[in-house]
């Protein structure tokens, strides 16, 4: 890829962050400079672990193993388990300014199978001091039941508004929704893999045409398949203007348009993404490996030159 030779020596971020190349294939013992990321250390963070490994990996050298093993205890309410990697807070990208990410992530065994709350990969808005509420990710990658599907997040806007009928009824303008009223949010349901059924998704139980995906005929690949190599873009836009594009394996799965993220007063100026496994608190181990980070304000650097859509 283009993006390898133009990242090798960038070490330190440019006056728009937004126009940074980032990289980083973990084939050495640290993270590279070129890539930006690091781990965070908080409570939550302590259950996992980070290894710089090269048993397991897509190419190169090297890849990343990110575990998490049961931390928290019973005592403490909402707590989560995690082991991700974040982009530096210098190298965040302006929220209403859209760029592209890649990775590959491969899921080792046993994979969970329960109903729980996994996620190996979520984009965000930085939340300021002044901001009230908890502010789910605009966009995830989430597992439950052994299923990799996506969601996106945006504020609630009532059922009056955006129409609200039962799935089952949705046309292609529609989008299966969940309404979350008492936190002022809304998540939508925008790709599934091919074992999703219509039971594994009861919480999206209404549609909304405020968030508008157009399939492009191709499911997110199944979490036993083996390395996955995700490229997406990244353009929130809470009034209407978000755009959001899902690749796997460089297959085209699903192009997101309309309300997408959050505009309350007191949050922050940039969206960053994170990855890793994040969990609800569990009693059992769970990791993951990851490969070949890139960041881009173009296609062509994280995707194959002819899998990128039109301009």
């Amino acid at each position: 890829m283009a993006l390898l030779a133009a990242t090798l020596n960038l070490t330190h971020a440019a006056a728009d962050p937004g126009t940074d190349v980032l990289y980083d294939g973990f084939d050495g013992k640290d993270f590279a400079p070129s890539g930006g990321l690091y781990y965070r250390k908080n409570f939550e963070q302590r259950a996992g672990t980070v290894e710089f490994q090269s048993d397991v990996k897509l190419s190169g050298s090297g890849a990343l193993k990110l575990s998490v093993r049961p931390f928290c205890p019973a005592s403490k309410k909402n707590c989560s388990e995690r082991a991700e990697i974040w982009e530096k807070t210098d190298r965040r990208v302006p929220y209403d300014q859209g760029v592209w990410y890649g990775f590959a992530v491969k899921f080792a065994d046993p994979i969970p199978m329960d109903d729980h709350r996994y996620l190996i990969a979520q984009w965000k808005r930085e939340v300021g001091p002044d901001a009230v509420g908890d502010f789910s990710p605009f966009l995830a990658l989430r597992l439950n039941q052994g299923k990799l599907f996506a969601t996106i997040e945006t504020n609630y806007v009532a059922p009056g508004s955006s129409g609200s009928s039962s799935v089952k009824s949705c046309g292609e303008a529609r989008t299966p929704i969940w309404y979350r009223p008492d936190v002022n949010q809304m998540r939508a349901l925008v790709a599934t893999d091919s074992t999703w059924t219509p039971q594994d998704g009861g919480q999206f139980s209404a549609c909304t045409n405020e968030i508008v995906v157009t399939d492009h005929g191709n499911k997110l690949p199944t979490p036993d398949s083996g390395w996955i190599d995700f490229g997406i873009y990244s353009k929130p836009g809470p009034d209407g203007s978000g755009h959001v594009e899902i690749f796997a394996n460089n297959k085209w799965i699903v192009t997101i348009k309309g309300r997408i993220g959050h505009g309350d007063e007191g949050l922050g100026k940039n969206q960053y993404f994170k990855f890793g496994p994040y969990r609800a608190a569990d009693d059992t181990n769970w990791t993951l490996y990851y490969d070949n980070f890139r960041r881009s304000p173009r296609c062509e650097d994280v995707l194959a030159q002819d899998a990128c859509p039109a301009p």
